[in-house]
């Protein structure tokens, strides 16, 4: 146990605490990040010890919460939000998750049916690994928790390998080592005698509908659920720091809160906001013109941190100790603007992840329109693309994402593969990159993993939403990134990944995600007089690959000479030569440059 904690010690700046009873063990590590854990200790039991609690996470419906506990005659001993959450499991058992909003990672040992009880919050902002061989069940929020453990063998997984190596995600439950799960989010697991069982307690409701019949009640809902989300998600006892990168949504999360806390209605003290500095020499990747927009038409400044270039040893030794994939450059630069916001006093940082995957659109507005047959809609949607594209394309995109969704999905499967033939593209992906074993492997993963998100929606554009939601590489993304900022000593909160606006977006017509050149239109609506024009009206993104081009320069013989000499059952070294060339002949475009680093991360991971 204290091998388990000292492994994520980085997690406990306010305290490590164990409990023991026979067999059983828990440990948490302590962030004191709201009010109400000011009050906390875990592990957290009930007054027999029956039930003992360890959580990582929070509660976000903390006030309603109370309040129906109360009002079924719960005893609450204090106002921290793990006794909370022990009441609802005492009250609702294996049904509480469904009254408990907010970020978590959970385990409850239930003494009197001896099983744990285990969950994960709906979006999966908080990490779960867990390792089960037959008798002992571990779990932990990292990796080199469970590692630190002598009977966990650390053997490759070689299916979770290829997938790295091909960069072709599927799988949400495997991590690079046999044996290492993961807990999807959104589900729980009871853990007893008979071994684990999962179950997916948690999903959109696809066949939601909303009550609105102009677009001007959708709008102002959702500026009603945007501003609450954010509200919610201010809660701490300290400043929150706020990422301001110039950017439509990291913008809209500052400029929200900061209206809320002009009229007394955040739930802090006060707020900072923190941009990334690249200079205008680094193109594409600097933001200081829109972020400083944002701080003067809001009267606040703006914290500019240069960002932070770690040498190549840093990545190898953060993949030596964390025993996992090092991450990516372009997630590494975020960590002095962490260490900046740590030193101002904070603990809490909210991004403005979730806007691209949930209020991007796509042109499934015309498959809507004909499934309802709303015709005034259908020629409103025609005639907005066809001036803002051009007729052709708006005509190809009422064949494309009009007709061809609304044909059965054999069809729709058959016909893709009928254009594949004919335009001799064949149907697998070339990995030419790899070696005959790990492309075989890959082979298999895509004929074994079956997409999740092909299946009956109430409308065409739900499946591209499911396919987000359920994207394997996003899953791994984020829990780099939490992994990253609570090495920090930083929690992330992202109020626009919140479930509820999840579920909003899921029961949207398209055409108000997606309305001509103009992405997120909602949005941009709902902001109208809380941020700055210049901001509502970029459409450009910043792209800040030069972090991993910085690397990949200097990375040849790395790449094309050692890794191929020391992993041939991995790659190819023809096939990597021929990569590299993909990569330097157009560093910025396409997948090689990620391809290649992932590689990279791979093979000081396994060393």
């Amino acid at each position: 146990m204290e091998k388990m904690t000292t492994a994520m010690a980085h997690r406990g700046p306010d305290g490590i605490h164990h409990w023991v009873n026979g067999s059983i063990g828990l440990g948490q590590c302590m962030l004191r990040t709201t009010p109400e854990s000011l009050e906390e200790t875990q592990p957290l039991t009930n007054e027999d010890a029956s039930l003992v609690l360890v959580m990582d996470g929070r509660v976000d419906n903390w006030e309603e919460l109370r309040g129906e506990l109360l009002g079924r005659g719960a005893v609450l001993r204090d106002r921290s939000d793990a006794e909370l959450v022990l009441r609802a499991y005492q009250i609702w058992g294996r049904e509480c998750l469904p009254h408990i909003d907010g970020d978590f990672a959970l385990v409850i040992w239930d003494a009197r049916r001896q099983e744990a009880f285990c969950a994960r919050d709906r979006m999966g902002n908080r990490p779960f690994n867990y390792h089960w061989d037959g008798k002992t069940l571990t779990f932990a929020s990292e990796l080199p928790a469970i590692l630190a453990l002598p009977w966990v063998k650390q053997e490759p997984n070689e299916g979770m390998l290829a997938e790295m190596l091909a960069a072709e995600w599927y799988s949400r439950d495997e991590t690079l080592w046999n044996g290492i799960m993961r807990l999807i989010a959104g589900h729980r697991m009871v853990a007893g005698n008979q071994g684990p069982r999962l179950e997916q307690y948690w999903e959109p409701n696809l066949w939601a509908t909303l009550p609105f019949r102009k677009d001007e009640e959708y709008i102002e809902h959702y500026r009603e659920l945007l501003f609450e989300c954010v509200r919610r998600s201010s809660r701490s006892h300290r400043p929150v720091a706020i990422e301001v990168s110039g950017g439509l949504d990291s913008s809209a999360v500052f400029c929200v809160a900061e209206h809320l806390r002009r009229s007394n209605r955040l739930l802090t003290h006060g707020i900072n906001g923190y941009t990334l500095g690249f200079t205008e020499e680094e193109g594409d990747a600097s933001e200081l013109p829109y972020a400083r927009a944002v701080g003067g038409y809001l009267g606040l400044r703006i914290h500019e941190t240069p960002p932070s270039r770690m040498p190549l040893s840093w990545f190898a030794e953060r993949a030596r100790s964390g025993r996992q994939f090092p991450g990516f450059p372009n997630l590494s630069m975020h960590a002095g603007l962490r260490q900046q916001t740590v030193a101002h006093g904070s603990r809490v940082t909210l991004g403005g992840d979730g806007g691209d995957q949930w209020l991007e659109g796509s042109r499934a507005y015309y498959a809507e329109a004909l499934a309802q047959l709303h015709l005034r809609t259908l020629y409103d949607c025609l005639k907005t693309d066809a001036m803002a594209f051009g007729t052709r394309q708006a005509v190809s995109w009422l064949i494309r994402q009009g007709f061809f969704p609304l044909l059965p999905i054999a069809l729709q499967v058959g016909l893709r593969r009928l254009v594949r033939r004919v335009r001799g593209s064949g149907t697998s992906k070339a990995c030419y990159w790899l070696s005959p074993l790990m492309g075989e492997v890959i082979r298999m993963r895509r004929e074994l993993i079956p997409p999740s998100h092909y299946r009956r929606v109430r409308s065409v554009g739900q499946r591209a939403l499911l396919a987000t939601l359920y994207d394997a590489y996003d899953a791994q993304a984020m829990e780099d990134a939490e992994c990253m900022s609570a090495h920090c000593g930083i929690e992330m909160r992202y109020p626009l990944h919140d479930p509820r606006l999840v579920q909003y977006a899921f029961s949207l017509p398209e055409r108000l995600r997606l309305r001509g050149d103009r992405t997120k239109y909602i949005h941009v609506q709902a902001l109208k007089n809380v941020v700055p024009e210049t901001i509502l009206e970029r459409k450009s993104k910043a792209e800040f690959s030069i972090v991993l081009r910085e690397h990949l320069d200097r990375m040849q013989a790395i790449l094309t000479e050692t890794i191929p000499d020391e992993r041939s059952t991995w790659v190819d070294r023809d096939g990597m030569a021929r990569l590299f060339r993909a990569y330097r002949d157009n560093p910025q475009a396409g997948m090689p440059k990620w391809i290649l680093w992932s590689i990279y991360g791979c093979h000081v991971t396994y060393r």
